[in-house]
C-alpha cells in the first residue's frame, strides 16, 4: 500500500486528491495538512511514501518544507512531489534541486496523477515529462556555465551517455531502445550513475546533467 500525505492550503484541492487516491486499491491518504511546517512534522511522525506538496503555503512554504524533509537522512525513503498551478512556476526547478522527486501541475488528468504517485515510489521516471523538459530547459538556460570536470570523472562512457538521455527526459524503456539494450541494463546504468554522483533520484540526475554540461537546453528541441 502506497501511503500519501497531502500538503495544500486549499481544502477543495485536498478533498479532490483524497477522493481520487483513496479510491485506488494500492494507495491510501495517510494524512493532510495546510502548511509546510505541519507537513514536515507529520512526515517525521508518520513516514509516508509520498508527499504531494503545494509550493505556496502559509507559515512555511513547500520549497522550505521540501528542503527540511530531503535534508533529513532518516527520511530518505520519503518522496516529495511538488504541486504547482502554472507549468513554468519559478520555484519548481529550485525545488527539484532541493530534493523533490518531481512535480505536477494541479490540473493534471487523474490518470496522470495516479501514474505519477506510483512512478515516483518506484523511482522509475520523472513526473509530467513533457512539462519537466520545458521547465528544466528554461531554467538551465539561465544558469551559470557547466561545471563538468571532476563531477563526471567517476562515470564510465556508457554511464555518461545514459545520464545524457535521462537529462533529455527519456524513461528506462526509451533509453533501452535508443541504446539497443534491455530495460534492466538501462536501469542498472542509471542506478550506478546516481550512486556515483550522490543523486537522490532521477530528478536530481537530470539537474546534474544540465549543470555538468552533459545536456544543454537547446538539445531538447
Amino acid at each position: 500500500m502506497i501511503r500519501v500525505l497531502l500538503a495544500d492550503d486549499q481544502v477543495l484541492v485536498r478533498a479532490g486528491f483524497r477522493a481520487l487516491l483513496d479510491a485506488q486499491p494500492d494507495i491510501e491518504v495517510s494524512g493532510e495538512v495546510a502548511d509546510g511546517s505541519e507537513a514536515v512534522r507529520l512526515v517525521r511522525e508518520s513516514r509516508p511514501d509520498v508527499v504531494l506538496m503545494d509550493i505556496r503555503m502559509p507559515r512555511l512554504d513547500g520549497l522550505a518544507a521540501t528542503r527540511a524533509i530531503t535534508a533529513d537522512p532518516e527520511l530518505d525513503e520519503v518522496k516529495v512531489v511538488m504541486l504547482t498551478t502554472f507549468e513554468l512556476d519559478e520555484y519548481v526547478f529550485e525545488a527539484i534541486r532541493s530534493g523533490a522527486s518531481g512535480f505536477l501541475v494541479k490540473d493534471t488528468e487523474p490518470e496522470e496523477l495516479l501514474r505519477a504517485v506510483r512512478a515516483v515510489v518506484g523511482g522509475d521516471a520523472l513526473l509530467s515529462p513533457g512539462v519537466t523538459r520545458r521547465l528544466i530547459a528554461e531554467f538551465a538556460a539561465r544558469s551559470k556555465e557547466p561545471v563538468g570536470g571532476a563531477v563526471l570523472d567517476e562515470l564510465t562512457d556508457r554511464e555518461r551517455e545514459v545520464m545524457a538521455l535521462v537529462g533529455m527526459g527519456l524513461s528506462n524503456e526509451e533509453i533501452a531502445r535508443r541504446l539497443v539494450v534491455s530495460p534492466l541494463t538501462a536501469k542498472t546504468h542509471v542506478s550506478r550513475a546516481m550512486v556515483k554522483l550522490g543523486a537522490r533520484d532521477r530528478a536530481q540526475l537530470v539537474v546534474l546533467a544540465y549543470e555538468s554540461g552533459i545536456v544543454r537546453p537547446g538539445w531538447l528541441g
